[in-house]
């Protein structure tokens, strides 16, 4: 299926040539019920760092940005804990989060090994020479592992 697409606006062009300044998506947020175990599965399952913490008790809430770079040159996530709240409705309008891996299979067996969830192993992806697999985080938030040839 072929997409029309529109020249981009001035003001929502990349580089913004009035300001200089360039734009770029930062960071994608999600709700979790338990802290903790979302960053050890972001951390010790994926590899990322925790880049930093908030906690705004007044509020009742706390965030935890998370990563492999740091949030100046890398689009992170950003792992959100609202006080007291133990389950959400995850809808059917998010589909999923992708992270490229140099090989998909051997990330499926590391991941395994720590305790993570494989939803599906390695596939390859009909009509492409990428390799796919998935793994739930926590929360049931599907993670896409992509292995593109070099």
């Amino acid at each position: 299926m072929k997409y029309k697409t529109h020249k981009s606006k001035p003001h929502m062009q990349s580089e913004n040539k009035k300001t200089n300044h360039k734009r770029k998506i930062l960071h994608t947020m999600l709700r979790t019920t338990d802290m903790q175990k979302s960053v050890d599965f972001y951390t010790r399952i994926l590899g990322m760092k925790v880049l930093r913490t908030l906690d705004q008790p007044d509020e009742k809430y706390t965030l935890c940005f998370i990563g492999y770079e740091n949030e100046a040159d890398s689009c992170v996530i950003e792992l959100t804990y609202n006080y007291g709240v133990s389950h959400y409705e995850a809808g059917n309008s998010f589909g999923h989060i992708a992270i490229s891996v140099d090989n998909c299979k051997q990330a499926c067996e590391e991941i395994n090994i720590l305790g993570g969830n494989i939803t599906l192993p390695a596939t390859p992806l009909k009509g492409s020479n990428e390799i796919i697999a998935f793994v739930s985080d926590p929360d049931g938030y599907q993670i896409e592992l992509i292995q593109r040839p070099h």
